[in-house]
């Protein structure tokens, strides 16, 4: 039986050995290592896979990728050009063959995989260092051994330590216990600017404002026998003002007793690797277009900011009366600079942008940052109020005001600024920017061009419809919504002649919620549709077992609200025609109400479902009559039976005597519609004198609270069955 074929690897195994393959193929030629490039490249698999597992992890932490670092060292790829080609292609292929998947941004990828390059540059660096230290150990024990052979043997001894002393690549230096430096080798002679600008300094003396107080704790300790050696990164002053950065290494050097007796210096020079890890870290924090901070860097100073707290006693002795100001800005208009002049264009007008929001900044604890796009971010680390921080975004939109020159053509330029001027204390950064982010959109919404304060209450309007949005699609799917019915009362009879379907959502948090707080998000999403389809279903068949209990000489009737978007859509006569054939209604037991404008103005084609509809004898509602720009002349062709009036004309009706603008209009309507064969309803009757003048003046149909809220459908076949008798 042949053996069965073992299976294909995995798609992200299989980009990872990609991975490895480009890898070693970059970094081999400058290696010195004695693998072959197969080798390399088995050798560098589990190296990608730890950074792949970085990049991608939850909670992300760069130093899982300082191993990676340290593992090349071991493999000896340590040329000078080895470095570079290492964050090269980490840079440049680790996120397109360990993508980290669709939640994370890609301003955020990036971001990790610079701070990774930052991670695996440390990781190379100190594991050069220490083997170089290793090295240099060993020489310095050489050179040791050497002066001891020397006190036995003096000439021999003598000529091997300073072939060692003098031919050492790194910079060597003996001292004894007071600091007085005794001899230093040519390396370290070269390396600090001569022997004389070294001998007229103790090792005390030898400091720079930025090595840290301890390194003499450390050099105190050693001399008095407490500690054999100690390793530091130091700071020295050349002879010609530059500064030097070391890899320092001190042994205490003891006589044959074992007390103290000199001091051992072993110095690297690593100013150009500082150089180089100063400048990753420059571009992991800094946007490469406009050279602005970059979001790292901004979260970096704000959660700093955040952390702090006011100084005792300055706020009652809490020590969190500290502050935050954030000015988060958002360019209005940028878009259609992109669409219509390209997006080099785009980047030029951030690049001037850019350059007058450096000019707002006033003082040392103020940061501007760019988070991406044509958003960037102003922090105020403890202003003294809200007025420094409204004058910040104040010099921000002065410093906009004026249009920028690009190729000849004036670009005007405006933003929308949203402000949150907090305690630092119970915050997180996210909810800081967020809030920000909400305050700034508040802005844009009021016609941009200005700045917001973020308000709690409104932000919580904000998040509390964004979790609305979110739950509203699979609410449907989990029984939440459920169907109120209003009655449709005849002005002349006083009968049950119908009853409007509002649908009500039952919210597990936030209790009933009317549509007017759900319609527009559901019209906005999309989920209108299947949810107008659910009421549409749940209305006919209500009305159904109605008609089935119904023993007067007429049946009651169902109206059913569509939406401009269901209008629109291409299932809805097919919709329609299934439930009624699915229920058995009559269809002129059914009525769909569709608002004034989503009709006037409509072309033909716009028309053509509603007059299939109407065909089928389906009656059409013109809702919310009379609070648009109507066309009269439209309703002669519109496929129409029933006018439904607006609130509005009935309100000044609620009492004797009624408004004679109100009458006037209403008994205007209604003849035009009963001259043109249409019915008229009018909504929110609410007494009994708005009742009466509308019968007076002719209306067929009254809803509203007079006649009964909208309520479980049980109630309405109580109130038509009391009808009836």
């Amino acid at each position: 039986m042949a053996e069965p074929e073992p299976e294909p690897e995995s798609e992200a195994e299989d980009s990872l050995r990609r991975f490895a393959a480009i890898w070693s193929r970059a970094v081999y030629p400058s290696t010195a290592t004695s693998m072959t490039r197969a080798e390399l490249e088995s050798y560098l698999l589990p190296l990608a896979r730890v950074l792949g597992e970085a990049l991608r992890a939850d909670r992300f932490d760069p130093r899982a990728a300082v191993p990676v670092g340290a593992a090349m060292v071991d493999a000896h790829c340590t040329d000078p050009e080895a470095l570079p080609s290492i964050l090269g292609i980490i840079d440049n292929y680790l996120a397109l063959y360990c993508p980290p998947g669709d939640g994370l941004p890609a301003d955020e990828a990036r971001a990790r995989c610079s701070r990774l390059q930052h991670a695996v540059a440390v990781g190379f660096s100190q594991a050069l260092r220490e083997r170089t230290l290793t090295e240099q150990e060993s020489i310095s024990r050489a050179a040791l051994a050497a002066q001891a052979d020397a006190e036995r043997a003096l000439a021999a001894s003598e000529a091997r330590f300073r072939a060692v002393f003098e031919g050492a690549a790194i910079g060597i230096g003996i001292a004894d216990l007071g600091g007085h430096v005794l001899e230093v080798n040519e390396a370290l002679s070269r390396m600090l600017g001569g022997e004389s600008h070294i001998m007229k300094r103790t090792v005390s003396e030898w400091t720079h404002p930025e090595n840290t107080d301890a390194i003499g704790g450390l050099n105190r300790e050693l001399v008095r026998g407490e500690r054999d050696s100690y390793h530091i990164e130091k700071a020295y002053p050349r002879a010609d003002g530059s500064v030097l950065w070391a890899n320092l290494q001190v042994s205490l050097l003891r006589d044959a007793t074992g007390c103290p007796q000199y001091q051992l210096a072993l110095l690297e020079d690593i100013t150009e690797r500082r150089q180089l890890l100063s400048r990753l870290r420059h571009e992991a924090t800094h946007d490469a277009l406009t050279g602005l901070p970059n979001r790292a860097l901004f979260f970096e100073r704000l959660e700093q900011a955040l952390a702090a707290t006011a100084p005792s006693g300055s706020d009652g002795g809490t020590g969190d009366g500290r502050r935050i100001g954030l000015c988060y800005l958002d360019l209005d208009g940028f878009k259609t600079v992109n669409d219509s002049l390209g997006h080099a264009v785009g980047d030029q007008l951030l690049v001037a942008v850019a350059d007058r929001l450096r000019g707002c900044l006033t003082s040392p604890d103020q940061l501007m940052a760019r988070i991406g796009g044509d958003e960037f971010v102003a922090l105020h680390a403890d202003p003294p109020g809200l007025t420094a921080v409204t004058d910040l975004a104040g010099r921000i939109l002065d410093a906009l005001s004026a249009p920028v020159m690009l190729e000849g053509r004036e670009l005007p330029v405006h933003g929308s600024i949203g402000i949150v001027y907090s305690p630092t204390a119970s915050h997180a950064a996210a909810d800081v920017l967020r809030s920000a982010d909400i305050t700034m959109y508040r802005a844009k919404e009021l016609g941009g061009n200005r700045y917001e304060v973020a308000d709690p209450d409104a932000d919580a309007r904000v998040i509390t419809r964004h979790g609305l949005t979110n739950r509203l699609p699979g609410a449907l799917e989990r029984g939440e919504f459920f169907v109120e019915y209003q009655p449709l009362i005849g002005l002349s009879d006083g009968a049950v002649h119908g009853a409007e379907a509002l649908v009500r959502w039952g919210h597990p948090v936030h209790g009933v919620l009317g549509p007017d707080q759900f319609i527009p998000l559901a019209e906005h999403t999309g989920q209108i549709v299947p949810l107008g389809r659910w009421v549409l279903e749940q209305a006919v068949r209500q009305a159904e077992v109605w008609q089935r209990h119904h023993h007067g000489s007429r049946a009651p009737r169902v109206n059913v609200n569509l939406s401009p978007i269901q209008l629109h859509h291409p299932d809805l006569v097919a919709e329609v025609t299934r439930v009624l054939d699915e229920t058995g209604l009559a269809p002129e037991s059914l009525c769909l109400e569709v608002t004034e404008s989503a009709l006037i103005g409509a072309d033909q084609d716009a028309l053509k479902p509603l007059r299939r509809i109407a065909d089928l004898g389906v009656d059409i509602a013109l809702d919310d009559f009379g609070t648009g720009y109507s066309n009269l002349s439209s309703l002669r062709w519109l496929p129409v039976s029933v006018l439904k009036l607006d609130r509005a004309f009935s309100r000044g009706m609620s009492h004797h005597p009624a408004d004679p603008v109100d009458l006037k209009i209403v008994e205007g309507i209604v003849s035009l519609a009963h001259g043109l064969g249409l019915s008229v309803t009018v909504e929110g009757v609410e007494t009994s004198a708005q009742a009466e003048h509308l019968r007076e003046l002719g209306c067929d149909i009254g809803q509203g609270w007079f006649y009964g809220r909208p309520a479980p459908p049980e109630q309405l076949g109580t109130l038509m069955l009391a009808d009836a008798s």
